[in-house]
C-alpha cells in the first residue's frame, strides 16, 4: 500500500509538471512515444512487450505494471531524493525499486544499468510506426528554388523512328527469388518466439538452461517454429539446446552410438532455428561429447556449459 501511495504521488508530481503539447512539437511532446524511449533504457525479459501494452498510461504506471517484466539481475535501485524513504520504510526492496523507478523525471544515479541495453524488439518496432507516423510529408517540405533557364533557339532535329509500345506483362506477379530478410521473418507468427513452461521430469536439465548467461525467459523453454527451445538470448537472437547427460561415463562405443543417435534431432532444430532467422547453439557438459558432436557435423556451434 505504502508503495501505492507513492505511486500516486509520483503521478501528482507529473501532472503538475507537465505542460500542454505545442502544435508545434506532436513527437516530442507525445507522452506515449516518451514512455517508450524510457523503456528503451531499461533491459527487458520479454523484449519490451509489456512496456508497448502499457505505454499509454503515465510512466508511473507503466513501470508498476512491467516491473516483473525488468531484468532485475543488471539492475540496481537507488533513492538518491529520498522521496521512496517513507514509502519503501519496512518493506522489500521490489517496494523500493518501483517507487524509485517510477520517478517522472530521470534522476542520475537513481537507476543502473550493468552491461549494454539492447532495445527490446517490441520497443523498437513501436518506436520505428511513430517514426513513419510523424514522418514529415513530402508536399509539406520548402519547393526547391528554381532558376529560369536562358532562351535558346530551337535545333532542327530528325524525326525519331516510331516506337512500338512495350507489351505489358501478363499473369500474376511472383516475388523475387532469394533469401528471406529477417525482418520478413520476424513477421512470421511461427517464428515469434513465445515462452512457455518448461517441460517436467529433468528438473537438473532446466535448472542448467535457467542459469544459462543473459538467458531472456529463465523458467521457460521458448516455443519457435513449432519446438520448444531451452533458451533463447534475445541480444544476440540465439536459441539454445541443452544436453545435460553424463556423457564421460559411457564407453567410447556408447559414446559414439550416442551421438549418431541425437545427431538428427540437432540438426532438425538448427533448420527451425535458422529459418526464423536465428543463431543455433548446442550446450554440452563435457569436451568429449563436444568432441563426438563436431566430429560428426562441423557445421554445429557447440559450447561446453561450465556453468552446470
Amino acid at each position: 500500500m505504502r508503495v501505492r501511495a507513492c505511486i500516486a504521488l509520483l503521478l501528482f508530481v507529473s501532472a503538475c509538471a507537465t505542460s500542454a503539447p505545442s502544435p508545434r512539437e506532436p513527437v516530442a511532446r507525445d507522452p506515449r512515444r516518451a514512455s517508450l524511449q524510457r523503456a528503451a533504457t531499461l533491459p527487458w525479459t520479454d523484449g519490451g512487450r509489456c512496456a508497448v501494452q502499457e505505454a499509454s498510461e503515465p510512466w508511473p504506471v507503466l513501470a508498476e505494471r512491467c516491473f516483473h517484466a525488468l531484468d532485475h539481475e543488471r539492475l540496481e535501485f537507488h533513492d538518491t531524493t529520498g522521496r521512496c524513504a517513507v514509502a519503501s520504510a519496512g518493506a522489500a526492496a521490489v517496494g523500493l525499486g518501483v517507487c524509485v523507478l517510477a520517478a517522472p523525471e530521470l534522476v542520475v544515479g537513481a537507476v543502473i544499468v550493468t552491461g549494454v541495453v539492447m532495445v527490446g524488439f517490441a520497443i523498437k518496432e513501436a518506436l520505428e510506426a511513430y517514426e513513419l507516423k510523424w514522418a514529415e510529408p513530402e508536399d509539406a517540405r520548402p519547393a526547391p528554388e528554381v532558376k529560369p533557364a536562358p532562351e535558346v533557339k530551337p535545333v532542327p532535329q530528325n524525326p525519331l523512328p516510331k516506337q512500338r509500345p512495350k507489351p505489358k506483362p501478363e499473369g500474376p506477379d511472383f516475388p523475387p527469388l532469394g533469401p528471406i530478410e529477417t525482418s520478413e521473418r520476424e513477421r512470421r507468427p511461427e517464428c515469434k518466439p513465445v515462452p512457455v513452461p518448461h517441460m517436467g521430469g529433468n528438473d537438473p536439465h532446466n535448472a542448467c538452461a535457467d542459469k544459462l548467461p543473459n538467458n531472456s525467459f529463465p523458467g521457460w523453454d521458448v516455443f519457435v517454429n513449432g519446438k520448444n527451445f531451452d533458451a533463447l538470448q534475445l541480444v544476440t537472437r540465439t536459441l539454445w539446446e541443452v544436453k545435460t547427460d553424463d556423457f564421460d561415463i559411457q564407453s567410447p562405443h556408447s559414446q559414439r552410438f550416442f551421438a549418431r543417435m541425437k545427431l538428427p534431432e540437432i540438426q532438425r532444430e538448427k533448420r527451425l532455428a535458422e529459418t526464423c532467422g536465428y543463431n543455433f547453439v548446442v550446450g554440452v557438459k563435457s569436451a568429449a561429447h563436444k568432441f563426438a558432436l563436431e566430429k560428426l557435423d562441423p557445421n554445429l556451434n557447440i559450447v561446453i556449459m561450465d556453468w552446470c
